[in-house]
């Protein structure tokens, strides 16, 4: 289910880029090419089954609120005739069928015939390799393992998981009283704060009347810019207005990833993409993460304490691709078209799936 899940999400994440390119070129510049495929003309000719996923995904958005506002309901309403009908019945179950079976036939229009190939035989593994099974935990127990996936011909690694909201780097992130976006328990306890920035002795720096938030403490992240002081709020990577991804530090550094390093993040619930970069460095044990202003733009709940999305999200990550420095907005956004246009045209047909993992992950360990 995992390896269908991500195909649909790598054909998603080039079928939007694509389709995005057409839209803002004018005029439009020659197809990328994907393998022997001119993807261009794939992506336009894919739009019947985008529409109709669109369609499918509404009546599932339909079927969660109010019966009253169901389109077939509403429709029922409109005649006398009907009155005395039989009511319509919501079949949530039903719909989110259909939903997945239009996402299928979406991936297998953009991939084509091999995508069909695939669906044949799906016990043989082709999207590149798997180069980790992360373990994930929960108070020290494992919880589930996620599957990380290297892209042909490419550093560029993924992986499909939820959403945690991380604040850090936001001036009004924590509060000395815990009144700030974020819980403070999650910038760590007296004496070893990890999201907080600290003096030499540890203690954390608190704004003064001429910073943005004076009584809040100074939230600090991996990604810095170097060149401003430690107690200086502006040092640091904003949550609340930077997208930016949190990796473990261990899986950053075996996967070859820096902080810097720019990232494309995809919400498979409403088919939002939106370019990143690489700002934080999370526990060891836990992977999925990503900043207030990253979530606003895959529109997921943005509430540190509250928001975030359990699963569905997918995680495309380059390393190498930055400079150990902040970034602003149009850079990040810039320098991610660049990279996944540079995916797409060396992507080779033989990438489709991440392959399962036969054996239990044995701590975050690379497995070749």
């Amino acid at each position: 289910m995992r390896r269908k899940s991500i195909l649909f999400a790598t054909a998603v994440f080039l079928c939007t880029s694509a389709i995005a390119k057409n839209k803002e070129a004018s005029p439009p510049p020659g197809p990328a090419k994907v393998g022997t495929q001119d993807f261009t003309s794939s992506a336009s000719d894919c739009s019947a089954d985008l529409d109709a996923l669109q369609a499918a995904r509404q009546l599932v958005n339909h079927d969660q609120r109010a019966p009253e506002t169901h389109p077939l309901l509403a429709s029922a309403s409109d005649t006398s005739e009907t009155k005395d009908a039989t009511p319509v019945t919501i079949d949530l179950d039903q719909d989110l069928k259909l939903l997945e079976q239009k996402q299928t036939e979406l991936a297998g229009c953009i991939l084509g015939d091999y995508a069909k190939e695939l669906a044949q035989d799906a016990a043989e593994p082709c999207f590149g390799e798997l180069v980790l099974n992360f373990e994930m935990r929960h108070d020290g127990e494992p919880e589930q393992d996620i599957p990380i996936g290297r892209v042909p011909r490419s550093q560029a690694f993924f992986y499909e998981a939820g959403m945690t909201i991380d604040a850090d780097g936001a001036p009004n992130a924590y509060h000395p009283d815990n009144s700030g976006l974020d819980d403070l328990a999650n910038a760590g306890t007296p004496g070893r704060w990890e999201g907080l920035a600290k003096n030499s002795d540890g203690e954390p720096y608190i704004q003064g009347p001429n910073d943005p938030f004076p009584g809040y403490y100074v939230s600090a992240t991996a990604l810095a810019d170097r060149s401003k002081a430690a107690n200086d709020p502006a040092r640091y990577v904003d949550a609340s207005k930077i997208p930016f991804v949190v990796l473990p530090g261990m899986m950053a550094r075996q996967l070859g990833a820096r902080v810097g390093d720019f990232a494309v993040v995809f919400n498979r619930r409403n088919s939002k993409i939106s370019y990143a970069i690489f700002g934080d460095v999370g526990p060891f044990d836990r992977i999925g993460e990503g900043s207030m202003a990253l979530a606003e733009n895959l529109g997921i709940r943005s509430d540190a304490r509250n928001g975030g999305a359990r699963r569905g999200i997918v995680y495309l990550v380059f390393p190498g691709s930055g400079n150990g420095t902040p970034r602003t907005i149009e850079e990040i956004n810039a320098e991610g078209r660049k990279l996944v246009l540079d995916w797409e045209t060396s992507i080779s047909p033989e990438a489709c799936a991440v392959p399962q993992s036969a054996m239990p992950a044995k701590g975050n360990q690379a497995v070749n």
